[in-house]
């Protein structure tokens, strides 16, 4: 995995690993809002804001497939799983209604700007990879925006909020755990 690049140093295990799992978590929430759009459709403004987030997720993704090919990092074993599992919560959670889905948004980003800050502060100690460091601010911004979106547009008015987060931001931290290795 660690082997030598023109304009990188080696490879440490554990930028592999955040790069592994920053590219699982943005195909998980590109897989999210496919399943939400393919429930909804492309009807009303709820819509309108999943399509726009999508649309960001997928940029992400694409950022960080290149940086896994520019620097040898595989990809999670997992991928088949996460896609199905992200299009099935998607699909499920906008089954249960537009703030559902909103608070399944709400949910994973809440976990992913708790894991994108955890990450920049590991970075920040060595002061080394600054462009993944950028990458991850950049995104966690997104990440936080679309959160807020998803708060304004009513994701606590969804049934049982506390018990759907709570059981989605589970999910997500268990996610990311797993990915990290496999």
């Amino acid at each position: 995995m660690s082997h030598d690049r023109p304009n990188h140093p080696p490879l440490r295990p554990e930028i592999a690993r955040m790069i592994r799992v920053d590219q699982a978590g943005e195909f998980g929430a590109t897989r999210i809002y496919k399943g939400q759009l393919a429930v909804m459709g492309n009807r009303g403004p709820d819509s309108a804001e999943i399509a726009g987030m999508a649309e960001q997720e997928e940029g992400h993704r694409a950022r960080f497939d290149a940086m896994m090919a520019e620097r040898g990092v595989r990809p999670t074993a997992l991928q088949p799983f996460w896609s199905i599992a992200g299009y099935a919560l998607g699909a499920g959670t906008a089954l249960l209604g537009p703030e559902a889905a909103m608070a399944c948004t709400a949910a994973v980003e809440e976990e992913i700007d708790r894991h994108y800050s955890e990450q920049l502060d590991r970075l920040a100690e060595t002061g080394d990879e600054p462009e993944l460091s950028a990458m991850i601010e950049e995104f966690r911004e997104d990440e936080r925006e679309h959160r807020d979106a998803a708060l304004a547009a009513g994701a606590e008015r969804a049934p049982a909020y506390p018990v759907l987060s709570g059981l989605i931001r589970l999910g997500c931290r268990a996610a990311i755990k797993i990915s990290e290795r496999i």
